[in-house]
C-alpha cells in the first residue's frame, strides 16, 4: 500500500509539473496508463509471491487484468476524443501486446471460458467464478479512474468524472449485436490459428489484428464504396448505382469485442437499455465466439492448418524457405 501511495505521489508531481509548463494532455493520458500498468504488474507480483491455491490465486489474476484493462481503456476514450482514432490505435496496439506478455493465464474476457467449456478444458463452475471475478475487477476500476479525472490535471478531463455517458451503439441493436459478434469471430479465428502456427512475432501480429478490427476502415470514415452499372442495349437501357457505407466498428458498436470491458465502460449510458447492451455486447459477442470454435474445428481449416505447419526452421508456410 505505502509502496503504491508512494508511487501515486511521484506521478502526480510529475504529470502537474509537466502540465503546468507544456500543457501536454496527451503525455498526461500517456502517464496514466503507464501508471495503471505498473500496478497492475506489482499486484500481479504481489498476488504469485502469497497467495498459493491456485483457483484463487486465477481469480485474483482474472480481476486484476480485468481492471488494468478497463482502466486503461476508459483513458483511452479521452485519447480517442481529444487525439482521433489513429492515436487510439497506436496505444491499443501497444497496450495489446503488453498484456499478452503480462497476463499470464488470465483473459479478463467471458467467452474464452465458454470456448474452453466446448473444447472440454475447462467447466461452468471455474467459469463462472471467473467471470464474475472479471466483472468485479472491471467494474470496480472506475472509480479509480473517476479519482483521477476529478483532478482535472488536464483540460482534457474537465467534466469528465462525474459527466452522463453515452452509449456507442450508433446502429440498431440487431446489427450491432452482428457487427460484435463477426468481429469477435475473426478476432478468435485469428488468435486460434496464429496459436497454432505460432510463427515469429506472433503476438504482435495478433494485436495488430485485434486493433485493425477496432478500428478498420478509419480511412474511409463517412464515406461510400459506389458501383456503377450501365447496359445501352438497342431494345433497352439498364443502369443502376449501389453506395455502401465503408466506416468501422468504432462508429458501428463501440468495437468491444469483450463483455466485461463494454459492461465496465458503457453498462447503464444513455442511448441503450440494459438489455439491448446485454444482447449487443454479450449475446453478440459470446456467440461469435461460439461460432470461431466450430469454424476453427471444421475439417477444411484443419486441413488448411495442418498442410501449413512448421517445416523449415520457423516458417509459418510449407513450402516456404526461411
Amino acid at each position: 500500500m505505502k509502496f503504491s501511495i508512494d508511487v501515486l505521489g511521484v506521478f502526480l508531481k510529475v504529470v502537474v509539473r509537466i502540465n503546468k509548463e507544456t500543457f501536454a494532455p496527451l503525455l498526461v493520458s500517456t502517464l496514466f496508463i503507464l501508471l495503471t500498468s505498473i500496478l497492475a504488474h506489482c499486484l500481479r507480483r504481489l498476488v504469485n509471491s502469497l497467495v498459493k491455491e491456485p483457483l484463487v490465486k486465477l481469480l485474483l489474476e482474472e480481476a486484476i487484468a480485468a481492471a488494468e484493462l478497463c482502466g486503461c481503456c476508459f483513458e483511452l476514450i479521452i485519447v480517442a476524443d481529444n487525439f482521433g482514432v489513429a492515436t487510439y490505435a497506436v496505444f491499443l496496439f501497444a497496450l495489446t501486446v503488453w498484456w499478452s506478455l503480462n497476463w499470464g493465464d488470465a483473459t479478463a474476457c467471458p467467452y474464452t471460458h465458454l470456448e474452453d467449456i466446448i473444447e472440454g478444458k475447462g467447466d461452468v463452475r471455474k467459469a463462472v467464478l471467473r467471470t464474475w471475478a472479471e466483472l468485479v475487477g472491471g467494474v470496480a476500476v472506475f472509480k479509480y479512474v473517476q479519482t483521477y479525472w476529478a483532478l482535472e490535471i488536464a483540460d482534457t478531463h474537465k467534466n469528465r468524472a462525474y459527466e452522463d455517458c453515452q452509449a456507442d451503439l450508433q446502429v440498431p441493436v440487431l446489427y450491432g449485436a452482428i457487427v460484435e459478434g463477426v468481429a469477435t469471430c475473426l478476432c478468435r479465428l485469428a488468435s486460434k490459428t496464429l496459436g497454432d502456427l505460432n510463427p515469429r512475432f506472433s503476438t504482435a501480429i495478433d494485436a495488430f489484428i485485434g486493433t485493425s478490427l477496432v478500428v478498420a476502415g478509419v480511412l474511409y470514415k463517412d464515406t461510400f464504396y459506389t458501383y456503377h452499372f450501365k447496359d445501352d442495349s438497342p431494345l433497352y437501357s439498364v443502369f443502376f448505382m449501389c453506395k455502401i457505407p465503408l466506416g468501422k466498428a468504432f462508429d458501428y458498436s463501440g468495437g468491444y469485442f469483450n463483455p466485461v470491458l463494454a459492461t465496465s465502460l458503457k453498462a447503464g449510458c444513455d442511448g441503450h437499455t440494459l438489455s439491448e447492451h446485454a444482447l449487443v455486447y454479450w449475446l453478440g459477442a459470446c456467440a461469435g465466439s461460439l461460432v470461431s470454435v466450430y469454424i476453427y474445428n471444421s475439417q477444411a481449416v484443419q486441413k488448411f492448418i495442418k498442410g501449413t505447419t512448421e517445416v523449415n526452421g520457423d516458417s509459418i508456410w510449407a513450402d516456404k524457405e526461411d
